[in-house]
């Protein structure tokens, strides 16, 4: 391990992202599984999440950028492979050169991609996005027949083929939310006119990691998962992770940087908003908000040092943050779990993100790059971060 290592580090468990991906896919035995691996696989590597997601038997890759997507291209990647948050002007030639499926929601784009196949010579593959009521990205319903007509229109002089018509849930981690059904109906209604322009895309998809779980009609032909498969449930009303049959696969732990005795009334960190309450020992843990941790947490934080649940004392700096030891004893490299899958009584990403007030989402992705990767496989092995090429293909 590297000198930075020794500072910190987040281990990642290609066994556990593997897992998930079984999970998820035996909960929607119909459907084909995308893994979304974008914003470098939620915090934890997308080149070697992407390979484990596609030994477990994930059909598709899944970026927002595609830039994203051309990371893992030059890494070995072959197989289905989409990225749907462009602007004007993006690289779409490329794209199409490295048969990309990109997402369109709307005519400009439609423009530009099949410009962009016709400089090349290629047939650009090409999703169809409709908002059906997330009001993100998306074409609204009543542009959705101009943008399938004009997409068929291009098919047929061989610019591009349809491969999928898609959209999003806006609730979908929220059951029984009315939005549910109701983008439902807009999307079928979508698929409609989508085959009355004459268009037979091969997936058509709206299921996220909530509606993968809790809405089997949402599957359709193709389900994207993103926080699922590293193991994070979508939101407390679900269940967590353990209760959804998911392992998180990410542990964040660093080696104390200090300890020391200190009498009572010490204030600690910016602002003394805490005070020490009597004679104690506070252990320096050498993560801050620079490396991701949420300085929203600052005193309500949960750390795992010398066995026990500790909370973060004072302010969350932007490298480093203190713990009560109250009066217990550690030594300066003594390890600080900040969170795992919760197997050794540490607290998880989810504790974090309710402390926090945010998500589990949030907690992970925002992990920093000063935070080096490590991989390890059920204990077995482990190898640095780009030791491995990422394979191609469906396993």
């Amino acid at each position: 391990m590297n000198e930075t290592a020794k500072r910190a580090r987040a281990a990642i468990d290609v066994a556990a992202v593997r897992s998930n991906v079984r999970a998820l896919r035996d909960r929607a035995p119909r459907a084909e599984l995308m893994a979304v691996v974008k914003s470098d696989g939620y915090g934890h590597g997308a080149v070697r999440c992407a390979r484990a997601a596609r030994e477990a038997g994930a059909g598709w890759l899944g970026t927002a950028l595609p830039e994203e997507a051309f990371a893992l291209r030059a890494a070995g990647d072959t197989g289905r492979l989409m990225c749907w948050l462009w602007t004007p002007g993006g690289p779409w030639q490329q794209a199409v050169e490295q048969d990309i499926d990109v997402g369109v929601s709307a005519l400009w784009a439609l423009r530009e991609v099949v410009a962009a196949a016709r400089a090349c010579g290629r047939t650009a593959r090409v999703q169809l996005k409709v908002d059906t009521g997330l009001g993100r990205n998306g074409c609204p319903p009543a542009d959705w027949p101009e943008l399938t007509a004009a997409a068929r229109a291009a098919e047929a002089e061989g610019a591009l083929t349809v491969t999928g018509v898609w959209s999003h849930f806006a609730c979908a981690d929220e059951p029984g939310h009315p939005s549910i059904a109701a983008q439902l109906d807009v999307f079928h209604e979508a698929l409609k006119t989508a085959e009355t322009a004459g268009l037979r895309p091969e997936v058509r998809h709206i299921a996220n990691t909530p509606a993968l779980l809790t809405l089997p009609e949402a599957h359709f032909d193709l389900v994207r998962t993103g926080i699922g498969i590293y193991g994070i449930s979508p939101s407390p009303e679900l269940g967590t992770s353990q209760e959804l049959g998911l392992r998180p696969a990410m542990t964040l732990e660093a080696s104390l940087a200090s300890v020391k005795r200190v009498p009572g009334g010490h204030g600690v960190s910016y602002g003394h908003h805490y005070t020490t309450p009597g004679a104690t020992a506070l252990a320096l843990v050498p993560l801050g908000y620079a490396d991701g941790i949420p300085r929203h947490a600052s005193g309500t934080g949960p750390v795992l040092v010398a066995g026990k649940w500790r909370t973060v004392a004072g302010r969350i700096a932007m490298d480093q943050f203190v713990v009560d030891l109250g009066g217990d004893s550690a030594e300066a490299g003594d390890p600080a779990v900040l969170f795992g899958p919760g197997d050794r009584g540490e607290p998880t990403a989810e504790d974090w993100a309710q402390v926090a007030g945010t998500i589990g989402y949030e907690i992970v992705t925002r992990i920093g790059s000063r935070v080096p990767r490590v991989y390890v496989d059920s204990g077995i092995r482990s190898e640095a971060e780009g030791d491995s090429a990422l394979t191609g293909g469906t396993a």
